[in-house]
C-alpha cells in the first residue's frame, strides 16, 4: 500500500464506538437485496460502458444517458444512508462529489476526470473495526488485478474482526488494516483482485492514505479451491489441522486476517535499505519478490513466537499455526504458478520458498509424491527469512545497484536463472558503471523460470487457479 507513513502504522485506532452497537451492524444486515441497492449497482455498471481510462466520460452524446445514472446513483445513496450511520460523513460527501462530477466545477466540465477527494477523505472504515460492521464504497476507481481503468465500482462490504485479532492487535499494532468479506460488487472486482485501497480513486491530489482493506474472504475462498486441488495431484497427506482450512471457510478467513495483520505492518518495520513500498522507483523486479516475501515470512516466524507461547490465548496460538501452513501452501501452490511469467513477483518468491525447503531437505518430491518434514520445517523457513533481513541489514551500506546485484546472487544461490540471463553471465562494464535504467533494461521478463517441478504442476493446476477469478465465500 504505496503513500503510507511510518506513522500512521503505529498506535490504536479511534473506535467511534457510539454507533457501532448490534443494532447498527443489523440495519445493513440484507442491503445486497435492497431494491436501493440494486439500481445503485445497475446505474454504476452502465456507466462503466461510456467511461474511458482516466475515468472521464469524454463524448458528449453520452452526458445524458449519464446524467441520468448519476441521479439514480445519488437517489440509492440516500435511501441507503440511513442503514449505515457509522459512515453518514462519507456518504454525505459522496453525493456531493457525484453532483458535481455530473454538472462540472471549477472550470472542469461536466463528467471530466472525476475528483473524489473529499468523500474519499470522509471514509474512514479503521474506525469502525468490529465485526460484522458493514459498508457501502462507492467510487471512480481501478481495482488491483482488476480492471486499470478509473471506472464507477461499487462494492458492499463486511468487516472481519474476531476477538482474538483485537487482543493480537494490541501488540502488532496496525492501525491502517481493514479486513473484510464482499457481500456484493459491480464488475470491477468480478476479478482476481482482493484489495481495497484508497490510492485507487480518482483524486485531485495524493493524501497521506490512512487506511487499506483486503478481502479476507477471496483469499481464503481461493486457497481452499488451489490447495484441495494441489494436495490431490502431488498427493500430499495434510496434517490434521491444514485439513481444517479446507472445510471451514469461516477459519480460514479469519487464518489470513492474522497473516495480513503481521504482514501488511513489516513493510514499514524492519533494517531498511530503502523505501518498502519503492514509490515512483523503477527497481528489478526480484527486488519486489524479496519484499513480498520478508513479510510474509515475517509473519511465520511471529506465528511460529506465538504458537509456542503458552501465555497466548488458545485462539491466537491455534491460528498462529494455521497461518504457517497458510503462507507455505498458498506461497507454493498459488503464488508460484499464478499469472504470467513476465516480471511475476509473487511467482518468483513462491518459487524461492520451495526451492529453499527442497535443498534444506524439508521438502521432498519423491515417488511422485510431496512430503514434509513437519518438524523442521519453522526453522527452515524462518533461516530464509533470516537470509532476506541479512541481506537488508547489509545493504544499508552499499550504494543501490550493488544491493541490487548481491539480492541477485542471494536468489541464485537457490533457483536457477534463464540460460540467456544477461545478469547470470556478468553485466558489461558500461552497463555497471552506467545508470540503474541500465541494470533494469537487462532483466529478463521471466529472469528465473519456472523448475520441471513446477511446469508440471502448472499444467494440471492452470484451470484450478483459473476458476477462482472473481471467487467469494459463498462459491
Amino acid at each position: 500500500m504505496s503513500n503510507y507513513t511510518a506513522e500512521a502504522l503505529v498506535g490504536e485506532p479511534e473506535v467511534v464506538e457510539d454507533v457501532l452497537d448490534s443494532d447498527t451492524r443489523e440495519l445493513a444486515g440484507s442491503v445486497e437485496t435492497n431494491p436501493a441497492w440494486l439500481r445503485l449497482k445497475a446505474a454504476a455498471t452502465a456507466l462503466q460502458g461510456v467511461q474511458v481510462t482516466d475515468g472521464s466520460i469524454p463524448e458528449r452524446s453520452d452526458h445524458a444517458d449519464a446524467a441520468a445514472q448519476v441521479a439514480t446513483i445519488v437517489a440509492a445513496i440516500e435511501a441507503l444512508a440511513p442503514l449505515f450511520p457509522h459512515d453518514s460523513a462519507y456518504l454525505e460527501a459522496v453525493v456531493v462529489d457525484f453532483t458535481r462530477w455530473a454538472s462540472g466545477h471549477d472550470e472542469v466540465a461536466p463528467f471530466g476526470v472525476p475528483d473524489f477527494y473529499d468523500s474519499l477523505m470522509a471514509f474512514q472504515p479503521q474506525l469502525s473495526r468490529v465485526d460484522g460492521i458493514r459498508h457501502l464504497v462507492v467510487f471512480p476507481m481501478y481495482t488491483q488485478n482488476g480492471s486499470t481503468d478509473r471506472l464507477v465500482e461499487a462494492v458492499l462490504i463486511e468487516v472481519i474482526w474476531p476477538e482474538f485479532i483485537g487482543e493480537l492487535e494490541k501488540e502488532y499494532t496496525n492501525a491502517l488494516f481493514v479486513p473484510i468479506r464482499f457481500v456484493d460488487f459491480t464488475p470491477g472486482y468480478d476479478t482476481n483482485s482482493a484489495v481495497l485501497f484508497p490510492e485507487t480513486v480518482a483524486m485531485r491530489q495524493i493524501p497521506t492514505f490512512t487506511w487499506g482493506a483486503i478481502f479476507q474472504d477471496r483469499e481464503a475462498a481461493r486457497y481452499r479451491r488451489v490447495v484441495r486441488a494441489a494436495a490431490e495431484i502431488t498427493r500430499l497427506d495434510l496434517p490434521a489441522e491444514a485439513k481444517q482450512l479446507l472445510d471451514d471457510q469461516h477459519l480460514t478467513e479469519e487464518m489470513f486476517v492474522m497473516w495480513d495483520l503481521i504482514h501488511d505492518r513489516t513493510h514499514m518495520r524492519g533494517d531498511l535499505p530503502f523505501d518498502p513500498f519503492m514509490i515512483k522507483q523503477r527497481m528489478p523486479f526480484f527486488l519486489y519478490s524479496l519484499e513480498e516475501l520478508r513479510c510474509d515470512l515475517t509473519a511465520f516466524r511471529e506465528s511460529v513466537k506465538i504458537e509456542r507461547d503458552e501465555d497466548a490465548s488458545p485462539e491466537a496460538r491455534t491460528h498462529a499455526k494455521l497461518v504457517q501452513y497458510g503462507v507455505i501452501f498458498d506461497r507454493i501452490f498459488r503464488f508460484a504458478i499464478t499469472g504470467t511469467r513476465v516480471r511475476n513477483y509473487d511467482g518468483l518468491g513462491g518459487q524461492l520458498l520451495f526451492a529453499w525447503m527442497h535443498q534444506h531437505q524439508v521438502l521432498h518430491w519423491t515417488d511422485t509424491k510431496l512430503t514434509f518434514d513437519w518438524d523442521a520445517v519453522p526453522e527452515v523457513v524462518i533461516a530464509l527469512g533470516a537470509r532476506i533481513e541479512e541481506l537488508y541489514w547489509r545493504s544499508i551500506d552499499r550504494p543501490k545497484k550493488a544491493h541490487w546485484l548481491a539480492a541477485y546472487e542471494m536468489i541464485r544461490e537457490t533457483l536457477t536463472p534463464n540460460p540467456a540471463s544477461n545478469w547470470a553471465r556478468g553485466l558489461p562494464d558500461d552497463v555497471l558503471a552506467g545508470p540503474p535504467k541500465g541494470y533494469t533494461d537487462r532483466v529478463l521478463d521471466d529472469e528465473f523460470p519456472l523448475s520441471m517441478f513446477f511446469e508440471a504442476l502448472d499444467k494440471k493446476m492452470k484451470p484450478v487457479i483459473e476458476s477462482t477469478v472473481g471467487i467469494t465465500a459463498r462459491d
